[in-house]
């Protein structure tokens, strides 16, 4: 489990596979304006260890300029389920305030 966590702990990791889950293949440009905020380099960077791992596919037509779209693999939409569970639990500790700081009594 430590290496599966290692991997997907990386910056901008988790949230660029959440977005090719819910969004479905992308093509670079679309990929980064849905990831705010990332670099051109560390979404390269990103992409490229994902794909390494077998978590995304890569396709490039050979066109001018090239066209570049990734997916997920059957790897990486196993993850979808957990990223779900993520989000959920990410939403109600938002709306606890556990992100601003503000937390009330925990259980």
């Amino acid at each position: 489990m430590d290496s599966l966590l290692r991997l997907l702990m990386g910056p901008w990791t988790t949230y660029i596979i959440w977005v090719l889950s819910d969004q479905g293949p992308q093509r670079f440009g679309a990929l980064k304006r849905a990831v705010p905020g990332i670099s051109t380099r560390m979404l390269t960077e990103r992409l490229r260890m994902l794909q390494g791992a077998g978590i995304i596919w890569r396709v490039q037509e050979e066109t001018i300029p090239p066209a570049v779209t990734y997916g997920l693999t059957s790897r990486g939409r196993e993850l979808r389920s957990i990223l779900d569970a993520l989000g959920d639990i990410a939403k109600r500790w938002r709306d606890e305030g556990v992100f601003a700081g503000e937390v009330s009594g925990t259980t």
